[in-house]
């Protein structure tokens, strides 16, 4: 077991201190900086930095940053799911560190979808069918994978086929 105790600090966003979510960062008993190109590997969608070690991911809409001995999670209701979602990171962190002879660590960083790609196979006429005032915002929030082609009606046939082959290949759910 690589982590084994934290401490949860919660606290308001410096720039908006009105919001209603808060973040917070679990304060790591443990050094887990080994485990990084492990969980780099075996959680999909990671974006790993090598120097300072640092993990960014996407897990249930939440982003987190896994650094050495801090994790930081963005957009909490309330302490109760701050403990419920850092339970659930050190059981994963946990398993993953424990099956670490058969993975393969690595310590890059996947290659992340172009949002210009998608843009050139959109038909770029700004029509905001969409809910979103430009092809090219649309587009961007594709690559984050807050927009699906679906949500684009007048894509053509051949150019959907295209980009759900496209974001496919990044894990992102095209359609």
């Amino acid at each position: 077991m690589i982590l084994q105790s934290y401490k949860i600090e919660m606290f308001r966003p410096k720039c908006n201190p009105n919001s209603q979510s808060v973040h917070c960062v679990a304060h790591l008993e443990e050094d887990i900086a080994e485990a990084l190109p492990y969980l780099n590997t075996a959680l999909h969608g990671a974006d790993y930095v090598r120097n300072p070690p640092a993990l960014t991911l996407k897990l249930h809409g939440k982003r987190i940053i896994l650094h050495p001995q801090e994790i930081f999670i963005n957009a909490i209701e309330n302490e109760e799911e701050a403990e419920k979602l850092f339970a659930q990171l050190k059981d994963e962190i946990n398993r993953i560190w424990a099956k670490r002879a058969d993975i393969e660590p690595n310590f890059d960083t996947p290659p992340a979808p172009q949002w210009l790609e998608v843009l050139k196979l959109l038909p770029k006429t700004n029509c905001r069918k969409c809910d979103e005032p430009t092809c090219t915002v649309f587009s961007m929030k594709a690559v984050q994978g807050v927009k699906t082609i679906g949500h684009c009606p007048d894509v053509s046939e051949e150019n959907k086929q295209k980009l759900v082959a496209y974001l496919g290949r990044f894990d992102l759910n095209p359609e």
